[in-house]
């Protein structure tokens, strides 16, 4: 029975010692030097005191030091914390705050920095791996079990206070058994990573590395900005596997660069964090037949995914892409009303039940109790589960459909109007290459931010929505981006664009 993460990792030494571990842009370290500096890591945490089962932040750049750092802190039998190094330190500061953190994990670049708003102990990487003792060091979690938390993850918080979600061994140990039996990766595969490791989608990219063997390449920050860029370091470093939000792929289909240079070694193109536009992944399968397309859905609070979609069918530029079926050992109830469970074809909350969900909100009992409720199908005993505020219904085929957010379902002119499903039809015009559609409450309007190389043809483009949505559903307000923002996850920055109107 598997009770760690780390266990993952100490059976992949063993069999894998001198394979490459994990590449970044400056370094790569193979397996058994991931495992050593894991345990000069260990050791230097549990010298300083450290109790078993507390957050120790990581404020380090994406990279080999990063993942360094997360594999010593859970073999102490603690849990990491990511930290976002390009955020303003009042946040980083807020978090730490939060955690009452004792100790931090930061490199030799960011210690002067981290000094300045952080006065607890500062363990820095270089000297650690450089000086610590290794013995010893992978023998500290001998009394840890699998509901014990493995990382934390702070979000935004509605309050301007961020949350920090606390996931449990157990959660990700059955998200990558999950993941790694349902589409066999093995060592073989290169992974290459896009999400930040303050996001959870980078869950699924380290551990899938710690369980089978697989090559972790970090995808330098700078190629996503670049797709033609991105397509050549994907060749050059024999990228197989790829989980990206939905942005990514996107940019790649609007600058139509697969119509003239394509991944060579690309198999797997898994994508998560917000819709897939079936227009863009068209384009992809279009250009790439062979690869497997995977849709995975699922809040942060869920140990990242609780449902999944291979994409095998055709689908029109202008469907919605489904979200499919539950994951393994996560059940899925949509409910309507939050009391009784919906009828095939009725809209409801889609919430979730497993092991899968988090053990809550770090230090923040208010925000754990609000959403993470009994199961209100029984009484009969205590049960927990995790109401995402998303809406969706179950197709003809058993497939779980994507609505929208219960906070993105508007009432304009007496209608009630899911906003996802205009910008479903907006892009399934083929006149816009993204879109953002936010409510003007004050002004009672429907607006569009799209982006596009030029201004569209207002006659002609009204005149195509038409066919897809009624007349009360389209934008009365249009504004045209270059490029729309994105937020640190590599998303379409919602929020930017609703506090334009708030």
């Amino acid at each position: 029975m598997q009770k760690s993460v780390i266990e993952y990792l100490e059976r992949t030494v063993k069999a894998y010692p001198q394979k490459d571990a994990v590449q970044d842009s400056e370094m790569r370290i193979t397996f058994s030097e991931l495992w050593d500096a894991a345990k000069r890591i260990s050791n230097a945490i549990v010298t300083e005191g450290v109790v078993k089962n507390s957050p120790i932040g990581v404020y380090i750049p994406k990279g080999c030091k990063m993942v360094e750092s997360f594999a010593g802190i859970n073999m102490c039998g603690c849990f990491y914390v990511p930290l976002d190094t390009k955020s303003p330190d009042a946040r980083v500061n807020s978090i730490l705050t939060t955690l009452e953190a004792m100790c931090v994990i930061t490199d030799q670049a960011h210690a002067t920095q981290l000094g300045g708003f952080f006065k607890g102990r500062v363990l820095v990487i270089e000297d650690v791996v450089a000086n610590v003792n290794p013995e010893g060091g992978d023998k500290n979690d001998t009394l840890q079990i699998d509901t014990d938390p493995v990382y934390s993850i702070f979000t935004s918080g509605s309050t301007g206070t961020p949350k920090g979600v606390v996931i449990a061994h157990r959660g990700v140990i059955d998200y990558i058994d999950w993941a790694v039996n349902t589409f066999h990766i093995t060592s073989e595969s290169v992974i290459g990573n896009q999400a930040p490791f303050y996001f959870d989608n980078s869950t699924l990219d380290i551990y899938l590395m710690y369980s089978t063997g697989a090559t972790l390449n970090i995808i330098p920050e700078s190629c996503f900005a670049f797709p033609a860029k991105l397509v050549d370091y994907l060749n050059e470093n024999k990228i197989t596997f790829v989980f990206w939000v939905p942005f990514v792929l996107v940019n790649v289909a609007n600058m139509n660069i697969l119509a003239s240079k394509k991944p060579e070694y690309l198999k797997d193109v898994f994508f998560a964090g917000e819709v897939m536009p079936n227009k863009h992944l068209n384009y992809w399968r279009k250009h790439l037949p062979n690869c497997r397309y995977a849709n995975l859905y699922g809040p942060t609070e869920i140990t990242v995914d609780c449902t999944y979609y291979e994409v095998k069918r055709e689908f029109s530029d202008d469907e919605p892409l489904p979200i499919g079926f539950p994951c393994k050992n996560s059940d899925v109830l949509i409910l309507v009303d939050r009391k009784r469970v919906a009828k095939q074809g009725e809209q409801g909350e889609l919430c979730v039940r497993g092991s899968s969900l988090a053990l809550g909100y770090y230090n923040n009992p208010e925000k754990t109790t609000a959403a993470f409720i009994q199961n209100p199908l029984h009484s009969h005993y205590p049960e927990t589960i995790y109401c995402t505020g998303d809406i969706v219904y179950e197709n003809e085929l058993g497939e779980i459909m994507y609505v929208g957010r219960v906070d993105a379902q508007i009432k304009h002119n007496g209608y009630r109007i899911e906003l996802g499903e205009i910008e479903t039809a907006i892009l399934g015009t083929n006149m816009v290459d993204n879109c953002c559609v936010v409510y003007d409450y004050a002004n009672k309007k429907i607006v569009l931010f799209y982006q596009s190389k030029e201004e569209l043809n207002m006659a002609e483009f009204r005149k195509a929505l038409s066919g897809s949505i009624p007349r009360y559903m389209l934008p009365n307000e249009y504004h045209r981006e270059d490029i729309l923002k994105q937020n640190n996850s590599g998303k379409i920055d919602r929020a930017y664009y609703n506090k334009l109107f708030k």
